[in-house]
């Protein structure tokens, strides 16, 4: 299912039942976010939508040529907003959306506001809960897998090497907006950056690839824009010159724009990386994910502990990592690696996760670090021969071979839970579980 395309449909489908005419869209600061991030200025202002206001706003103006569209989260605060708008309205008619039920008392009291009738429709958007499950018959039964984020605890904690997991782990997207005002050196136009598959073909077209693929791209990209930049003074001498500029200027401004964006925001990741020495730190990581020498990989978590560059961040994470693979081994080192977090100055919030209890063996369904059978063990050995030509991307999570399974038909129908999975506070849903889903919805 793709949520953001079933978002945007669903505010299409707001604006369509207003009707024609100049449209204000009248939001609070969730549904701000919401529609901020599946449509852009320009395609919502070609429905009409000229205008988008907050419902706690004190500033907004009487405009009564506008219709009002407003998509609000249904609570109290917001309620009680509209129910102030309603008794002073400032636009000419009130289409009400909400993101979720609301109570009968609370559409009373908006019926009770509406003296001036005002109110065209309201509604609830969501959808059903026969919906979720109203599959279509055919011949093989659908399946249901749920799946419990301790049976893997694992590929969290590793960094990653694609250009979209980069950026939301290393920058951080917010609302499809990277944040950069504190980039060394970055221009005002470049403080803050939006990064969505919908409107940017780079970005969609290399979101999953791994980071040295983006720098060839990236070159490509720039070589391209300075073959298609106007070269010096271009001569404008008559009309059809004009219009041939003005027709490939906007072509070349986004272009611009493009350019700018990924060169700033790759070249930050590039600066971060050497900054937190992640290369190494992700071959540690790597290593522990997927390899069993603990003599090595005691010397290689201590060496790295030991280094001022390293974030408290990836301190944890590698501790951690250590933990998940060795809880069991005779000769851990584990008491030692925490008291080197403390003296590094590591918080005690992190210091006090305990990731053995979250998703060690004792709560895990699967054997994620052990494999128990001949063929799992016979799959490791041929694997770890054959080698891996990005180091740092040997590990594959858990739930890759579980949907190879479940495809070559060879899943079981279920695992037992661990016995003394009930003594942990993590029971919050079965490990992993294949349920048919019965024609009863």
């Amino acid at each position: 299912m793709n949520v953001t395309l079933a978002v945007k449909q669903y505010i299409s489908k707001m604006i369509e039942n207003s009707g024609p005419g100049m449209k204000v869209l009248l939001m609070d600061k969730e549904t701000t976010s919401i529609v901020s991030v599946v449509y852009t200025q320009s395609e919502i202002l070609q429905k009409e939508v000229y205008l988008f206001e907050r419902i706690d706003s004190q500033s907004r103006d009487n405009m009564k040529h506008l219709k009002a569209i407003c998509f609000l989260r249904p609570t109290k605060e917001n309620v009680e907003h509209l129910i102030q708008e309603l008794r002073r309205p400032k636009y000419s008619v009130y289409f009400i959306y909400f993101s979720n039920v609301i109570s009968k008392s609370e559409i009373k009291a908006l019926a009770e506001a509406d003296e001036q009738e005002v109110v065209a429709e309201v509604q609830q958007i969501i959808t059903k809960e026969y919906e979720l499950f109203d599959f279509r018959k055919t011949e093989v039964p659908p399946l249901l897998l749920i799946l419990d984020r301790s049976d893997d605890a694992i590929t969290p904690l590793l960094n990653q090497w694609t250009y979209q997991a980069m950026v939301h782990e290393l920058l951080g997207l917010n609302n499809n907006r990277i944040d950069l005002s504190r980039v060394p050196g970055i221009s005002k136009d470049l403080r803050e950056v939006v990064l969505s598959a919908e409107n940017d073909e780079f970005y969609a077209n290399n979101l999953y690839l791994n980071f040295g693929e983006i720098g060839t791209n990236i070159k490509n990209l720039m070589e391209d824009f300075q073959k298609k930049r106007p070269k010096g003074q271009q001569k404008l001498e008559s009309i059809s010159d004009m219009k041939a500029f003005v027709d490939n200027y906007p072509q070349f401004k986004k272009m611009s724009g493009t350019v700018s964006k990924h060169v700033t925001v790759v070249g930050e990741l590039s600066r971060l990386v050497s900054e937190r020495q992640l290369m190494e730190v992700s071959e540690l990581e790597q290593e522990l994910a997927c390899q069993n020498d603990h003599s090595n990989a005691q010397q290689s978590v201590r060496r790295l502990l030991q280094n001022p560059r390293l974030s408290e961040l990836d301190a944890v994470r590698l501790v951690m990592l250590y933990a998940l693979r060795y809880e069991r081994h005779s000769s851990s080192i584990l008491p030692a690696l925490m008291d080197e977090l403390s003296r590094r100055g590591v918080s005690e919030r992190h210091r006090r996760v305990s990731v053995v209890e979250y998703g060690g063996k004792r709560v895990r369904g699967s054997d994620l670090i052990t494999p128990t059978d001949a063929v799992a063990i016979t799959k490791q050995f041929f694997k770890g021969l054959s080698g891996v030509e990005n180091v740092y991307a040997q590990h594959q999570p858990l739930l890759h071979d579980t949907l190879d399974q479940l495809i070559k038909g060879r899943l079981k129908d279920s695992h037992p839970l661990p016995p003394q999975q009930h003594q942990t506070p993590f029971t919050n849903v079965v490990i992993l579980r294949i349920v048919e889903l019965k024609q009863t919805f």
